[in-house]
């Protein structure tokens, strides 16, 4: 790849970033510039696949009418060609996945990390319906936890024990999301809180969007903004085992979006008036807050990772304490 592409892949996906998602695009400037390079292209690439399943750009509907089910399966079985060319190291014309393969290619991304991420998507195709928590879990792991293990992979971090951290992070960020788009998923038919929930609290799922129910909707997403700290406490413990700048990249992306599950929860049946978010001036102290929490998991010895918490399908046995790892062994 010439140096010219390569500037052309990277300016493109911090495009897509910047567009993309705000809040987190403001931590992954924290970054060294070799992690920042992986971390934006991956998510040039996970942006490019949900805006393809979804017939959208940068999460924008660009067409006039919705895709069928039928043409998303067919462009997610597309996605699912691509990738196994990437990573069969075919040339790749499409900016996202030329960068996709470069990215996982450097850091030995697993190919079934990004296989079980468009298993995400084809949950959202197929319309799967959760009725316990543990399913929700799992949708939040095809969507945000593995995307969690690709960015660690991309931080150095391979041992069992980072990557259950890194997983958690990923899930406690989807949590957050789907409290925070309740309404705006279910004006479009989809709905990730689980039925078991809806029913105690007397919410038929095809009414969640009518004002009627936002009272006891509110409650919901509060239960679900309460069912994500461990998650994000779980995740804190993990970044003792990052390097210096990428904890702090972390640390200060879990607080921008800790932050706006407690926006919608503090917010109540007026969550969803308008889109939860954090402003520039609270983003800045909460970056210089991941900042005091990276340079005090030096010094950190994390425990062990609760044993009630949903745990990521195919990992291995972990140890029973926390502590630094391969990002060390990497050159932390």
């Amino acid at each position: 790849m010439s140096a010219q592409s390569d500037a052309s892949l990277l300016n493109h996906a911090t495009q897509t970033i910047e567009v993309g998602s705000k809040s987190f695009a403001a931590a992954a400037k924290l970054f060294d510039p070799e992690t920042r390079r992986g971390v934006l292209m991956l998510y040039a690439w996970c942006r490019h696949c949900d805006d393809v399943v979804d017939g959208q750009e940068l999460g924008i509907n660009s067409a006039a009418v919705a895709q069928t089910p039928q043409e998303a399966r067919r462009q997610l079985e597309l996605l699912r060609e691509q990738t196994r060319r990437a990573y069969a190291g075919e040339p790749m014309e499409d900016r996202a996945f030329a960068a996709f393969q470069d990215v996982a290619r450097r850091h030995a991304i697993a190919p079934r990390y990004a296989y079980d991420h468009l298993a995400g998507f084809a949950m959202d195709v197929d319309e799967v319906r959760y009725d316990t928590i543990e399913d929700t879990l799992r949708y939040c792991y095809h969507v945000a936890g593995v995307v969690g293990l690709m960015m660690a992979s991309i931080m150095g971090a391979h041992d069992e024990v980072t990557l259950d951290r890194a997983c958690d992070l990923g899930l406690a960020f989807q949590l957050t999301n789907i409290a925070r788009d309740i309404v705006e998923d279910a004006r479009v038919g989809r709905c990730y809180l689980p039925a078991a929930w809806l029913r105690e609290a007397g919410i038929p799922r095809d009414e969640i969007a009518l004002e009627r129910h936002r009272p006891a909707l509110a409650r919901l997403a509060a239960r679900l903004v309460d069912h994500a700290e461990p998650y994000y406490d779980s995740a804190l413990d993990g970044i003792a085992a990052l390097p210096l700048r990428s904890a702090w990249a972390i640390a200060s992306a879990r607080n921008v979006y800790r932050e706006i599950g407690i926006v919608v929860k503090r917010r109540g049946a007026r969550a969803w008036d308008e889109r939860a978010g954090t402003s520039k001036a609270t983003k800045l102290w909460l970056l210089a807050k991941g900042g005091a929490g990276a340079l005090s998991s030096r010094w950190a010895r994390p425990g062990p990772r609760p044993a009630q918490l949903w745990r990521r399908p195919g990992a291995e046995p972990a140890p029973s304490s926390g502590g630094r790892h391969a990002m060390h062994a990497a050159g932390a």
